[in-house]
């Protein structure tokens, strides 16, 4: 029997409140589980991660037609009701009506929320639209306040309206089995990008394209880290952070399958989709290993050995702030205190990583950061606490600006 998609989204953001798993593992979860059709899926998605990326805007509502506060299930009852009057078409009755059979005990309470809700619809618009930018875009304000000082006011309204976009669906044409123009001839609704000549925008993606291989849902602005390591064939190149493989299929492509990756992740369950990605896009020449880059290799793995690569790409752990619009759910789990941490981290392994590094090798450092802490001032700790490496250049991209997600890329080269 179907699952009904309100039920389904009420117990995925109840089990997001107990803040142990992001929102797209919860959705993955639950999608597995449950029986829904290809509506009522889309109707999941829409109000899950809706009410996720407009938190602070439903509860201001909220909040001006009941000052007590509310248990977190009746909290997440209201707010999908919420979310269903101010942000889609769903027809007052089934919002309402739908809504308030989830909210057992508290179904008076629900009901009577979500129906003067209705009534005042026009009057809580107008006081939204007065409220603070935080509260408008559903954003932290640390979040807010780092980059007004950092890129300034205008240039944060745009990056702020950008974050609640629906993302697009961007793909990389794999060059292992097919060119762009090629895809480009099979689906009328795809366009290439502006941004990246092997990247298309699709609207419907093609079924026969994942399942061949064809393509890898990807970002252009995750291509820019491999350009910069430009690996060529015949080497030997290391993905210290590689999981899901989007990088590591596409440095295979650049390396024409020729020469030899080893492509590592500290997760078993992030191994195992690596190597199912690895092995659909035809990428031949990359060994996976289960392996943390923040420790030494084992002597049993003589793949992975000091001094023994050409080209390393460390694709490191960052806080995400350039990728909000698609980990719609990262700006409520980050801290002021997550910037501090971070970049230690990121520049242990960087240091770490440097020692896999022949002679003259490079090094790239990336993040899908739009943070100082994680790229420039990262780079300059890099130069001052790792002297072997020499900076060479650096590149990014900025929603606000090229209408692609945020990433960062620094060159380096072993002296």
């Amino acid at each position: 029997m179907p699952s009904n998609p309100r039920q389904v989204c009420l117990r995925a953001l109840l089990e997001w409140e107990k803040g142990k798993s992001f929102s797209d593992e919860i959705l993955h979860t639950m999608l597995e589980k449950e029986p829904l059709s290809p509506v009522d899926r889309g109707f999941l998605m829409e109000t899950f991660f809706g009410i996720l990326r407009n938190l602070s805007r439903l509860d201001f509502l909220v909040a001006q037609l009941r000052e007590e506060s509310l248990d977190a299930q009746t909290r997440a009852v209201v707010r999908l009701g919420m979310y269903q009057i101010f942000h889609m078409r769903t027809p007052p009755h089934a919002a309402v009506n739908e809504t308030v059979a989830l909210g057992g005990r508290a179904r008076g309470l629900v009901n009577a929320v979500l129906r003067r809700a209705l009534r005042e619809k026009e009057v809580l618009e107008r006081r939204l639209a007065e409220a603070t930018q935080a509260i408008r875009t559903s954003h932290p304000d640390f979040l807010i306040n780092r980059w007004e000082e950092h890129y300034g006011t205008e240039a944060t309204q745009r990056l702020c309206a950008w974050n609640n976009e629906p993302a697009e669906v961007y793909v990389r044409a794999n060059g292992l089995k097919v060119t762009a123009g090629e895809l480009l001839r099979t689906a009328s609704d795809a366009e290439p990008s502006e941004f990246h000549p092997k990247s298309l925008r699709v609207k419907r993606l093609p079924y026969s394209w994942i399942v061949g291989g064809l393509c890898y849902v990807q970002d252009p602005s995750t291509l820019l880290a491999c350009d910069l390591l430009a690996p060529q064939p015949g080497e030997t190149v290391l993905d210290a952070c590689a999981a899901p493989g989007g990088k590591t299929t596409y440095i295979a492509e650049l390396m024409q399958n020729e020469g030899r990756i080893v492509a590592c992740d500290i997760y078993e369950s992030r191994v195992a989709r690596l190597r199912e990605n690895l092995t659909r896009l035809g990428v031949t020449n990359a060994d996976v290993l289960q392996h943390d880059a923040m420790l030494a290799p084992e002597e049993d793995t003589p793949n992975l050995q000091p001094g023994t690569f050409d080209r390393v790409l460390v694709d490191a752990p960052c806080s995400n702030t350039g990728v909000l619009r698609r980990r719609v759910d990262v700006r409520w789990r980050l801290t002021d205190e997550d910037f501090i941490r971070m970049p230690a981290h990121q520049l242990a392994l960087v240091r770490r990583s440097s020692q896999m590094l022949k002679p003259k090798g490079v090094l790239v450092y990336s993040t899908c950061s739009l943070e100082k802490e994680e790229n420039d001032q990262l780079v300059e700790q890099i130069i001052a606490n790792v002297p072997e490496l020499q900076h060479v250049e650096s590149q990014r991209s900025l929603p606000f600006v090229d209408k692609v997600d945020g990433a960062f890329a620094a060159k380096f080269v072993k002296r």
